[in-house]
């Protein structure tokens, strides 16, 4: 699929620039009648002058729905490919082509096909975080808010015996299984893939904001390299699970409108940390691993992005 690109240069960008700079992405916008999407990760200068901030899937659907007919997602490829696909009839833009996703890039078409071949007869279950060209080759698209729902719900169809291919995200898949009860049963396969930001919050990343903040909510992704450590503690009793709380970055923002004061250990991207604290500033947000940075993500600055409506 073809996304109309400008490119734009990478200078670094002066702080007493950003303002203005804002200024003139909104009045280009409005020229042009475009709605400006961006994902929980990216910069703040970029989530503070969006029409719409959120995940993925959420921006996706509000592509769909904006009244605009131009669409500017500042996000990664897969995630502007994914509003093409929800609104063909809208221009889609993203600033930067080259804003890729490791997790997307660790299953090709090629090799689900493959897969397929190996395991006939089996329902495929893909993430969201997926080219346009595997999604074709799915069963089932789900997103890491709904993905156990999913899953839950082929069996309820299907019956015990039936063979899932879930991919491409390890980690999501071993939540995945832990949620359903079918862990080391045969008929749930998983691919070997990883979001490279996520894989990287390890569980000794948990250890330590632990001890350093004791009673502290966890706000966890399911794509975290720790979130199958996270429900052995509380398995285990080590952790209260009234303080842990297994969610997409749309589920943090919910929960975290919901705080009012305390600490929450946010396992993520710490970009999602911008969202947060403006959801609810009396809450202490904290990384639980301060190098959980995309570089993909922050691809996306105020010059790509003035470039990309002009």
């Amino acid at each position: 699929m073809n996304l109309p690109m400008l490119g734009a240069p990478d200078a670094p960008l002066l702080l007493e620039n950003i303002p203005a700079l804002q200024d003139e992405v909104r009045v280009l916008a409005a020229e042009r009648g475009a709605a400006i999407l961006a994902h929980n990760y990216q910069l703040p200068e970029i989530q503070d002058v969006a029409d719409y901030v959120g995940d993925s899937l959420g921006l996706s659907q509000q592509a769909a729905r904006a009244d605009a007919d131009t669409i500017v997602f500042c996000g990664v490829h897969f995630m502007a490919e994914t509003a093409s696909i929800l609104c063909p009839d809208k221009r889609v833009l993203i600033p930067d082509l080259e804003a890729g996703c490791s997790l997307a890039d660790s299953i090709t078409a090629s090799q689900l096909l493959e897969w397929k071949r190996s395991h006939p007869g089996a329902i495929v279950v893909m993430y969201v975080n997926t080219t346009a060209e595997v999604k074709a080759l799915t069963d089932y698209c789900c997103t890491s808010a709904n993905a156990v729902e999913v899953v839950e719900h082929i069996y309820a169809s299907h019956g015990d015996d039936v063979e899932i291919l879930f991919g491409p995200d390890m980690f999501l898949g071993a939540y995945v299984e832990k949620s359903t009860g079918r862990v080391g049963g045969s008929g749930f396969h998983v691919w070997d893939g990883e979001c490279h930001v996520h894989a990287g919050i390890r569980p000794d990343d948990i250890a330590a904001v632990r001890a350093a903040h004791p009673g502290a909510d966890f706000l966890i992704h399911p794509e975290c390299g720790c979130s199958t450590s996270v429900m052995e503690y509380v398995a285990a009793g080590d952790v209260s699970s009234d303080g842990v709380h297994m969610l997409s970055t749309g589920g943090m923002l919910g929960y975290a409108r919901d705080l009012h004061g305390g600490t929450a250990i946010v396992a993520t991207e710490t970009g999602m940390l911008h969202p947060l604290r403006q959801a609810a500033p009396d809450t202490e947000f904290i990384a639980a691993n301060e190098a959980a940075h995309c570089r993909f993500m922050k691809m996306i600055t105020l010059p790509k992005l003035r470039d990309a409506l002009r």
